[in-house]
């Protein structure tokens, strides 16, 4: 087996930093970022030295508690991508068997292939409203199988795995000593938030941040979920890239959860002001074909004829609005919209949208 990472990229996260602006945008699937006014946070908030060797104690406890798990479950992370970076690093060794979901959220792919997994697929299928089929998994699993990672809800479908379907799965790991690796971000965009899989039994190892589903991106505050043990296997990795996370990032993390309430119910005000506006687009296009998600922050339509990297040329040349081609989740048919941004912009971003839709089918 070739282990080499020469040339490893993510080509999604260089699209999203390099090429996804654009004026009216629904390219992002997070919440309308906060500013430091709006989230509370003055000057005196704030220190440049802090923390502890191995985790911020207040903000361990603080995230403990707000997953409702033990303090020594909770190893912090940079971000939901370096929790899965160090989960995913944490549950195998190179060559070992992982299962990732098809389609998938492209850096999930990446991060497995960086660490050299035997990657082997299960598909979340179109026709199933894109839900976890049991039998799928159990169709691939074997005693090589060390991991079986999948995105709750879906990116970029938003689909919701229900506990009932998790146990299963936790089940299936069970019975080959493997473990399941589930990337819950986006469910922190819920108003009323699930409890976490993780609580469902030691085999769940959990990723999340208050990136998505708060606007608090810039604090980078995100977490892993695992039993002690395995806790502690992660710390010793990251070991390997930090001495620790920024204390200043930490601090203001602090102040969120302090306020929690407050920026939760900004950010469902906008997706209950921006829902209605992309359902009812959704429905009305003869031209696109999407199981419409009762949670989340994005979608994910077909296109029925044509391309969708010509369309998002359109798009971005004549419409100055962008989106996300599906190519970045195996399903290039397929773009997705965000629903995160100003009500204003999203409304305008949509009839710009129609506009390039109603513009390309008459050229087809």
């Amino acid at each position: 087996m070739n282990h080499s990472r020469t040339h490893l990229t993510s080509p999604y996260m260089e699209y999203a930093k390099l090429h996804s602006p654009a004026k009216y945008s629904l390219a992002s699937s997070g919440i309308q970022p906060m500013t430091l006014s709006e989230l509370g946070a003055t000057l005196d908030d704030l220190e440049i030295n802090g923390g502890a060797p191995y985790g911020y104690p207040a903000l361990q406890n603080r995230i403990a508690d707000y997953c409702g798990v033990p303090p020594d479950c909770v190893v912090p992370a940079i971000g939901t991508s370096m929790a899965n970076h160090l989960a995913m690093a944490a549950c195998f060794d190179p060559g070992e068997d992982v299962l990732i979901e098809e389609p998938t959220y492209e850096p999930l792919l990446s991060t497995a292939r960086f660490l050299a997994a035997n990657i082997v697929r299960f598909r979340r299928p179109a026709d199933e409203s894109f839900g976890v089929d049991v039998r799928e998994i159990e169709r691939v699993i074997t005693p090589r199988t060390r991991l079986i990672a999948l995105c709750n809800l879906h990116n970029p479908t938003s689909a919701f795995i229900d506990d009932a379907t998790l146990a299963q799965v936790g089940e299936l790991a069970t019975s080959v000593r493997a473990r399941v690796l589930v990337d819950e971000v986006y469910l922190e965009a819920i108003e009323s938030r699930p409890k976490t899989s993780f609580l469902l039994g030691n085999e769940f190892v959990v990723t999340s941040s208050l990136t998505k589903g708060y606007g608090l991106s810039g604090l980078r505050c995100g977490w892993i979920l695992a039993e002690p043990e395995l806790a502690r296997r992660m710390w010793a990795i990251y070991d390997v890239f930090a001495g620790h996370n920024p204390y200043p990032a930490e601090a203001l993390s602090m102040v969120a959860f302090d306020h929690i309430s407050r920026v939760r119910a900004r950010a469902q005000r906008i997706l209950d002001a921006n829902r209605p506006v992309m359902n009812t687009f959704l429905r009305e296009r003869c031209d696109l074909e999407c199981d419409i998600p009762e949670f989340g922050t994005c979608a994910a339509p077909r296109l029925k004829s044509g391309s969708v990297e010509e369309l998002d040329n359109l798009l971005r040349q004549k419409y100055e609005t962008a989106i996300v081609p599906g190519r970045f989740f195996e399903m290039p048919e397929h773009f997705r919209v965000g629903i995160g941004a100003s009500p204003e912009m999203t409304r305008e971003a949509f009839v710009r949208l129609a506009a390039a839709l109603d513009e390309y089918g008459g050229a087809l």
